[in-house]
Parts: C-alpha cells; structure tokens; sequence
C-alpha cells in the first residue's frame, strides 16, 4: 500500500512511499569494479518536460521504459508535473514509481496549472529523510527548487542525493544565485552525496564553475552533449558528487534516447570508497 504526504504551501513537498513488509579534482580512470558489489550504486538524471515526447505527445510508459531498461537505483527528474490540468492531474512521480516498481518522491517548486511543478525523485532505497529547498529566482523568472533526500543503504549507512533544476533563461544571474544555494545545502549533510539534475550551463559556465568548488564532476575531459536529445549539441544535464575521496566512476554514458523528452538522460555508476 502506499500513502500520500502533502503539505500547503507556495513551496510544498508531496510525499507518496510504498511501505514494504520486509578544490575541484577530476576522477582517475573508471574503476574497474563489478557493479553488483554492494558499494555500488547507479545514478541517473532524466529531464522528462513533463511527459511530453518529442513526437509532442503524452507517453510515460516511453519514459518508465527508458528507466526499467537501464535499472538505475536512484533517479533525479526534472520538469515534474504534479496534478496538473496539462498532464490530466496526473502525479506523475507516482505513475512513474508504479510502472518503474521505485519509491517516489515530488519536491514542489512552484503552483501551477491546478497543481505543482518541480523535482522528482525515484530511489530504490527506502527514504529517512527529505527536504526541499526553495532556489532564488528574479520576479519574471519561474520559481527553482532542490529536492533532497536520505537514502538508506548499505546495511543502514546513509548517503544524500540532492535533485535539482536551475534556471533555463539567457541570463545567467540567477543560475549563479542558485548554484550558490545549492553548495551551501552541503552545510546540513554530515555523510556523502551525490547532486543530480539539469542545470541549463555548460561545462565551462560560471555556474559550473560555482559548483565545482564543492562538488567533483563525473564527466569526461571532452563532456557528451545531452541537449537537445534528437542532436545533442550542449552537456546541461549532470551528476555531481561530495566529497571527493569518497567516491570512485565506474561507468558514465550519455543514453542515446531520441524520443522520450528533449533532453537525454545521463548515467553515471559511481562506487562508495571506504572512509580515509
């Protein structure tokens, strides 16, 4: 069974668990790990425009299937409608977690539409914690959020994954603002982390910049581009992790899916490294 936690708000969280009975440094080369090792955990970010496709229309089986085929444990997703009148007042984290068989999560950014806009997460790990963080935003510009959680993992050892969607407009003013927000999160996450989402900034964008002086990056020297999904021209879309000596790439890749949504999911296989 599962149940549904709302609290109202301009910046709301909407909570839906199945409850079960039972300075910046660049990664070496991929570790060379089976990904079965319990230390192991896979990681995607997935900008899903709200259900829309790129043919222009409503398929979320398309999205679920992107996400079964790739059996990530933990996914960041961005342009989340939550009881919208454009998506038929779907929840779309929960009709994403019962075709997907993970625990959902919607971290409200704004109202919109009869509804909410803003992060998802979907984990296959039982939550202990979650947060939303409102990010700054100029008046004319939509309202941003991080959507954060702890995850219960390796034998009860928890780690945090933050969700995250900056803003999309020219000027980068208010990306700087919110990259800033989201390094100071890390001030309340005493275990690793792991930050995943669309950032709409490239590689060598002040924002990024901001951010990497917190966060290692899990992209290659040359980064794969992940936007727009039928002909990727720019990386916006990515996945961070905190603190650097905790955490090793196994495996990164751009998934090569045109159809779904205008952004292609990123994936990366990160490994928990012991405490030094």
């Amino acid at each position: 069974m599962f149940f549904h936690l709302k609290k109202i708000s301009r910046l709301s969280i909407f909570l839906t668990v199945f409850l079960a009975l039972s300075g910046t440094t660049s990664f070496p080369s991929f570790a060379q790990q089976d990904p079965s090792s319990k230390g192991v955990i896979k990681v995607l970010t997935f900008n899903i425009k709200h259900g829309e496709t790129m043919k222009k229309d409503f398929d979320l089986d398309l999205i679920a299937n992107v996400i079964i085929k790739y059996s990530p444990d933990l996914v960041a997703l961005q342009e989340v409608d939550f009881r919208t009148n454009r998506v038929g007042q779907i929840d779309l984290v929960l009709e994403l977690a019962c075709r997907t068989g993970m625990i959902p999560l919607f971290g409200s950014a704004m109202d919109f539409d009869g509804g909410a806009y803003g992060e998802g997460i979907l984990s296959r790990h039982p939550f202990k914690s979650s947060k939303v963080y409102p990010l700054e935003a100029s008046p004319r510009n939509e309202p941003r959020a991080a959507l954060m959680v702890e995850i219960e993992w390796l034998d009860g050892y928890s780690i945090f994954f933050i969700a995250t969607h900056l803003d999309h407009t020219r000027d980068p003013a208010d990306r700087i603002t919110q990259a800033i927000q989201v390094n100071s999160i890390l001030q309340d996450i005493s275990q690793p982390a792991i930050l995943a989402g669309d950032l709409n900034a490239t590689p060598e964008s002040v924002p990024i910049d901001i951010l990497l002086d917190k966060w290692t990056p899990t992209w290659g020297v040359i980064p794969d581009p992940t936007f727009p999904s039928d002909v990727p021209e720019q990386k916006i879309d990515y996945i961070m992790v905190h603190p650097a000596s905790r955490w090793q790439v196994v495996d990164r890749h751009v998934v090569d899916e045109r159809v779904a949504s205008d952004h292609r999911p990123y994936m990366v296989t990160l490994e928990l490294m012991p405490e030094k």
